[in-house]
């Protein structure tokens, strides 16, 4: 019988041969899924005969790994913000550099929040999550990646109301936060991106061109969805701070500021609507 190390060993050598990055790491994790054991649980389970159903599943995955399909789309999960949330290929993956987004706009109280480009939902659920008394919408032109969405509002047992919109089309009302994390990849950079970033839905990574025309959409629409005094939230690229910025400041934002993620790389563009007294 073959063991979980004896699995693990040879896994690790054929990542590594497909030039998979931290391939041990991945193949743990992939151990513990076919498993079916937490990951922290994996070391103890190492030398115990593997039943002829979690090697194959184990070695399914371990080949779709290798093919260069993300871990979590092999899983079905990723973890954020200390939740796992439900994952395809129809939603772009939930990255840690987000988690910057839901730290500021948690850094004021809220009772109304929209999420345009929802995708799996993880920035609006979370922050509903985080402030269980407030009104939530997470809007995107997926179908599908709405399934998702609803699906993990489920998982977590978390009330929040989706729709079928193209940015602001098919919103009604005012809200005191919205939120995003549009696609903003610029078309020349796409060709330098990872297998594992391809994996993902091309709609949810760039727009094309520069990478700014969500965020002129979100720019143009914001204000006549903002209560007040309401704040705007959106995930840009490194080198975008200085454009969308310029972008939120032209139609008529106040307070524009570029916030750096935990690397010191500019992450997220917030803004806040005028005031009758400003």
């Amino acid at each position: 019988m073959t063991t979980g190390a004896q699995a693990l060993a040879a896994a690790v050598v054929r990542l590594r041969a497909a030039d998979v990055p931290d391939a041990p790491r991945d193949a743990r994790r992939l151990l513990a899924h076919a498993m079916g054991i937490a990951p922290g649980r994996l070391t103890l389970a190492l030398h115990d005969p593997m039943s002829s159903q979690a090697l194959a599943d184990f070695e399914a995955a371990i080949a779709r790994r290798a093919s260069r399909e993300p871990v979590s789309h092999i899983t079905g999960t990723r973890a954020f913000y200390g939740r796992d949330f439900s994952v395809t290929s129809d939603v772009l993956d939930p990255r840690p550099e987000t988690e910057t987004l839901i730290a500021l706009a948690l850094e004021e109280p809220f009772d109304s929040v929209l999420d345009l480009g929802t995708g799996s939902g993880c920035i609006l659920l979370t922050l509903l999550a985080e402030r269980p008394e407030a009104r939530g919408l997470g809007a995107d032109l997926s179908d599908a990646a709405l399934a998702v969405a609803q699906q993990n509002a489920r998982r977590l047992g978390v009330e929040a109301d989706f729709i079928r919109s193209d940015w602001f089309a098919a919103i009604d009302g005012q809200f005191d936060l919205i939120v995003s994390n549009p696609p903003y990849i610029t078309e020349a950079e796409m060709a330098d991106l990872s297998p594992e970033v391809l994996h993902e839905p091309r709609m949810a990574l760039t727009p094309g061109g520069d990478g700014l025309d969500a965020y002129r959409a979100i720019a143009a629409g914001a204000g006549a969805y903002l209560r007040p005094g309401g704040r705007l939230m959106v995930e840009i690229g490194a080198a975008q701070g200085p454009d969308v910025a310029g972008l939120f400041k032209a139609a008529g934002l106040g307070e524009v500021q570029v916030h750096p993620d935990l690397d010191g790389r500019d992450r997220v563009v917030s803004a806040r609507a005028r005031t009758a007294k400003t």
